[in-house]
């Protein structure tokens, strides 16, 4: 069974300096600790946090000594002043080690690799790229979130399977790993505790776009897990958390150098997020899309990320000798089956019916759709216009989306499972006054607001048509590569 290691044991090495100032690292622990007014002073008038002043916040967010208000401004004064590589790889690794810390069998010490995403309108790359993954003989115990905002939760759309269980022991997910090679689980109380917590109070005080505190939720997440690689993919543009790439490689470079401090081997890919990855937003739309993908078909764009990803993990992971040959890998797990097969075991594996699970993923588009939950109403949009389709915005069609229940605005509030849309265009195509949009809908007709923000999301022009980019930018390694 999986060992679960108490918090301060077995810590990843200490991080080294990156502060240009020398190689003294940080300071010595301060004897006497430092009261959380103090700490907050320093960051807010721009001085560097000691190891000890960043262990005694954690602990004092996670032993509940930490007032609400404390914990807010201390965010936004990291926010505001920002940290260093070295106090943001101490935060990681306090966050880290803030609970129990998980163990595999030393055979597995190469196979364990991850993927996390900094969320994207239709992103649907884990559910397709953890079992492709697994059919390339990797084990990926894949610590996953729900969605909050415009962004749907990986979580969220494997609920919409009949059954799924997304809480899982640290036990259970080694039997899940040594059955099925791959999970996709909930963050538990036990696992990063301190992220929980630091996590849902970012969210209320404006603090969500702060790279050390982006970076540590991140990775503390991943070095639990105990892995030999990971891949961030990290989006920018009108639907991501970044509106540039600029912003974005900043945050990846902070990631892989953070990374490789904590001896983790970090490659972040830098993504654009304008336009919805593929062709469905919506839980078991987007299920429908990841099956569909494993079927060795589906939106290009989905197909070319997840070999982009995956062909990277296991490059990085000693799994392939290149990139490319990674990535090929990765494509023929799409096309002989055997992704689709991992992806039936690990159904089964949490809490689905085995028939259900063959039936899902053996059956056709339509079967499948009969399985899933689907919303009561179908709805299409007439494009205004003859043209080419230059772009469909991501953000507006996610708005109004989470407007008819497809989102949530608190956490812990129910999800209409079958809401959602289809897009009926690609970008690049040269489109008639026919349709481009299919709502899934539960309530009533699309407002008048709705249908102009939708009709808004469509954006035409008058050259010729084209072939559509791919939404993976540049790749981001780690020193050693």
């Amino acid at each position: 069974m999986a060992a679960l290691m108490t918090p301060g044991t077995g810590a990843p090495p200490a991080p080294g300096d990156f502060s240009g100032e020398g190689s003294q690292g940080l300071p010595d622990p301060s004897p006497e600790p430092k009261q959380l007014p103090e700490l907050i002073r320093m960051k807010r008038d721009g001085g560097r946090l000691s190891e000890a002043d960043i262990r005694g916040f954690v602990a004092a967010v996670v032993n509940g000594s930490a007032q609400g208000a404390q914990i807010g401004a201390m965010l936004m004064a990291i926010r505001l002043r920002g940290m260093d590589l070295e106090e943001t790889s101490v935060l990681t690794q306090a966050l880290a080690q803030s609970g129990q810390q998980l163990e595999w069998p030393e055979a597995w010490r190469q196979q364990l690799v991850d993927k996390h995403s900094t969320g994207g309108v239709g992103d649907k790359v884990s559910l397709v790229l953890a079992p492709a993954l697994a059919a390339c003989g990797c084990k990926v115990p894949m610590i996953s979130g729900r969605g909050l905002g415009h962004t749907g939760g990986t979580l969220d759309k494997l609920e919409s399977i009949p059954g799924f269980n997304v809480i899982q022991s640290p036990e259970q997910m080694q039997v899940l790993l040594d059955q099925a090679g791959c999970c996709i689980v909930g963050q538990s109380e036990q696992l990063v505790p301190a992220d929980g917590i630091l996590y849902a109070a970012r969210d209320v005080t404006a603090t969500v776009d702060s790279l050390p505190l982006i970076t540590a939720s991140i990775l503390s997440k991943k070095l639990v897990e105990g892995l030999s690689a990971l891949v961030v993919d990290v989006k920018f543009g009108g639907a991501a958390v970044f509106p540039n790439q600029e912003q974005a490689r900043e945050l990846a470079k902070t990631l892989v150098g953070v990374g490789a401090s904590l001896g983790l081997r970090v490659a972040a890919a830098l993504t654009a997020m304008d336009k919805p990855l593929g062709r469905c937003v919506g839980h078991a739309l987007e299920v429908e899309e990841a099956l569909l993908c494993m079927d060795g078909a589906g939106p290009p764009d989905l197909r070319d990320l997840v070999t982009t990803l995956g062909g990277a993990l296991l490059w990085l992971s000693g799994h392939a000798g290149t990139q490319a040959q990674g990535a090929a890998r990765v494509a023929a797990a799409l096309d002989d089956g055997s992704a689709l097969g991992r992806f039936e075991r690990m159904l089964a594996a949490q809490g689905v019916d085995p028939g259900l699970a063959r039936a899902l993923c053996s059956g056709s588009p339509a079967e499948r759709r009969q399985l899933l939950p689907r919303a009561r109403e179908q709805e299409e949009l007439l494009a205004p216009a003859d043209g080419t389709v230059e772009l469909v915005r991501a953000l507006p069609l996610a708005l109004v989306l989470h407007e008819l229940g497809a989102g949530r605005s608190r956490a812990g509030e129910p999800l209409r499972l079958g809401v959602g849309a289809e897009l009926l265009v690609d970008v690049g195509q040269r489109l008639r006054r026919t349709p481009w949009l299919r709502v899934h809908r539960d309530g009533p007709a699309l407002s008048g607001p709705q249908s102009r923000a939708l009709q808004e999301a469509l954006v035409l022009s008058d050259r010729a048509p084209f072939a559509a980019p791919s939404p993976f930018a540049e790749l981001v390694l780690p020193p050693q590569q």
